[in-house]
């Protein structure tokens, strides 16, 4: 999660809603946000999109676990996908205050794009080497350092504000449906026509979104100024977070969580290959069950009206639990299972911080 701080020394700037939207009544609709115009168009995107990054993320894991055998190439990849995040991620919460969002989307996205392919080119041609996956990974982190922010601030400007927390629940929604499919599809390509090609089907998948965003009407989106340019920016956004106590908690509760919690990549995989010594069909099988108990959270999550800490603090303690279980558990299958539990536990947590976050601060 991105919570991309890039407040400015100068007071927050005002939001003009061009044209005005009712907000919708409270709880009155799981999928309200859905009538805005702009932000269709956006989720549609994202559907194709998510399922193609869901495909590339399985191959990815599977595909660096063949060629060298080991789970901790897989962390490896991992950890190079996201190091870009936490080494400039600060920064790019501040370089994004400052640039159109919906043209800084059509670039990271069409970067993610071409990393896709070039994978698929690799893997197709029969030269696919470890290193070349680790490079694609850290490719895909630098992207995500606009992309997150980005995205995230994004949906505001199409839904506006009485309509965020249902528009991000959406959002996780749409991520956690297309989890459903991509590793159920992912895993019947490995298995039946190699990794080559599930890497080429998220490189074309990215057509969706690039068109849904050019696609959008401007004089629909609530229009925010962007902040200028200016010294002390990052110490400034620093320095209003520590201002705020219920910020600082719900950062550090989610960082916890993520750190010791989130690795899922590395022990799926490693569950699969050296514990149950299964297949891919099995590490493919594992992530579509979480993502069926991440999508009860997510529509969950669209249906509650405010994001409160009570509701943080207690699908943290029960991840947690489900995980402690998982880890005791005998067989596959009852392992399998329990991934539904900690997929909607796990998504509680990031929808309840990530809606509380951007509603809960300046803009």
């Amino acid at each position: 999660m991105s919570t991309g701080p890039g407040a400015d020394s100068a007071p927050a700037p005002a939001i003009h809603d061009t044209p005005p939207t009712p907000p919708p009544a409270r709880g009155s609709s799981m999928f309200a946000s859905l009538r805005v115009r702009n932000y269709r168009l956006f989720f549609l995107g994202q559907v194709v999109s998510n399922i193609g990054t869901w495909m590339q993320r399985i191959a990815q894991d599977w595909l660096v676990l063949s060629l060298t055998g080991s789970a901790t190439a897989v962390g490896v990849t991992t950890a190079l996908q996201f190091l870009p995040m936490l080494l400039f991620g600060l920064y790019g919460g501040v370089l994004v205050d400052r640039l159109p969002k919906r043209r800084t989307l059509l670039f990271t996205q069409s970067a993610m794009a071409l990393t896709g392919i070039a994978l698929a080119v690799l893997s197709l041609s029969g030269h696919v080497q470890v290193w070349h996956v680790y490079v694609a990974a850290f490719a895909v982190g630098l992207a995500t350092v606009l992309d997150n922010p980005a995205r995230q601030t994004f949906v505001s400007e199409m839904v506006g504000p009485d309509q965020l927390q249902n528009a991000v629940s959406l959002n996780s929604a749409n991520f956690q449906s297309a989890r459903l499919i991509g590793p159920a599809v992912a895993g019947v390509m490995i298995t039946g026509v190699g990794t080559g090609w599930a890497f080429l089907f998220n490189g074309l998948s990215f057509v969706a979104p690039l068109a849904g965003l050019l696609l959008m009407r401007s004089r629909e989106l609530h229009v925010v100024e962007r902040a200028p340019r200016g010294r002390g920016q990052l110490r400034e956004g620093l320095r209003y977070v520590a201002g705020r106590p219920d910020l600082i908690w719900t950062i550090v509760l989610v960082g916890f969580v993520s750190t010791f919690g989130f690795n899922f990549p590395v022990y799926l995989s490693a569950f699969a290959d050296d514990v149950f010594h299964a297949g891919a069909g099995s590490y493919s099988l594992f992530n579509t069950l979480m993502a069926v108990g991440s999508l009860a959270g997510a529509l969950l999550a669209a249906r509650r009206g405010t994001a409160r800490m009570r509701v943080l603090a207690g699908g943290a303690v029960a991840f947690g639990a489900m995980e402690i279980v998982a880890s005791t558990a005998p067989s596959l299958w009852m392992f399998a299972l329990l991934m539904a539990p900690i997929g909607m536990f796990g998504m509680t947590v990031n929808v309840t911080a990530n809606s509380s976050v951007q509603l809960g601060t300046d803009p």
